[in-house]
């Protein structure tokens, strides 16, 4: 059989670089993108290209629709069709809504929620084509609960949840599963700005007792990739039992 193909976006480090790698390992051809950090993205393509597993890394803002298409067109030129599509890219903004200025607003809806469509909208008609596919959103328990001074990260993952499970109704006939992992306090940059102590305060509300883990995220993944045909339009928490 043909190797298979997986685009994963917001790739560069943590939870994204962790999927990328976790495929290449599994011999899929790997894409990812992330929005600017070069050094940081070719540092991850390195890392998958230790596995043998040829890479594309692509540099560009996946909320924007031409850059997008220029992305997906190499990907298919390249590797063929994107089998497996990761929708991980996202940004984080903390602070009072009354605060947050309608650019900031924009610029996290582009990241977040856009971006998703975006990718979900260029990968789509091939994978119909072939009446196959895995699409997997990354999401977050802020999607499904909603966190206070993170007003718009909540509304982008509610959004990108409520997304996913549309989506998967209509793709379920064309044999194309669609769900999201809504990730809790994953121990990643994401959490960099946080104290000392309020990182100890975070891990006393988890059952569990601490953070989880970047490869945590990439194994379910995979799971989601690879398993079921059955399993669709759901959003799978992992977060320590904490929400």
């Amino acid at each position: 059989m043909a190797k298979r193909t997986v685009l994963v976006t917001g790739a560069s480090r943590g939870i994204g670089k962790a999927i990328a790698v976790k495929f290449a390992a599994k011999g899929y051809h790997v894409a990812i993108s992330c929005l600017h950090n070069e050094e940081r993205l070719m540092e991850a393509k390195r890392d998958i290209e230790a596995f043998q597993a040829p890479c594309i890394a692509f540099l560009g803002d996946m909320g924007d629709w031409d850059t997008c298409q220029a992305m997906f067109r190499e990907v298919k030129e390249k590797f063929g069709p994107v089998d497996v599509l990761v929708n991980n890219a996202g940004i984080s903004y903390v602070g009072l809504l009354q605060d947050m200025k309608p650019e900031e607003w924009d610029r996290i809806i582009r990241t977040n929620l856009t971006s998703v469509f975006n990718c979900c909208r260029l990968a789509v008609p091939d994978m119909v084509s072939a009446k196959r596919g895995k699409i997997i959103n990354i999401s977050s328990v802020w999607g499904v609960a909603g966190a206070s001074c993170e007003v718009a990260y909540s509304a982008t993952k509610g959004g990108i949840n409520a997304f996913t499970k549309a989506l998967a109704k209509e793709l379920g006939p064309s044999n194309i599963q669609v769900n999201a992992v809504a990730c809790g306090a994953i121990d990643t940059e994401m959490n960099k700005w946080m104290s000392e102590d309020d990182l100890i305060s975070l891990v006393d509300e988890i059952p569990v007792g601490r953070l989880g883990k970047a490869e945590e995220v990439a194994d379910l993944v995979y799971h989601l990739a690879y398993k079921s045909s059955y399993l669709t339009g759901q959003v799978i928490g992992l977060d320590g039992g904490w929400i």
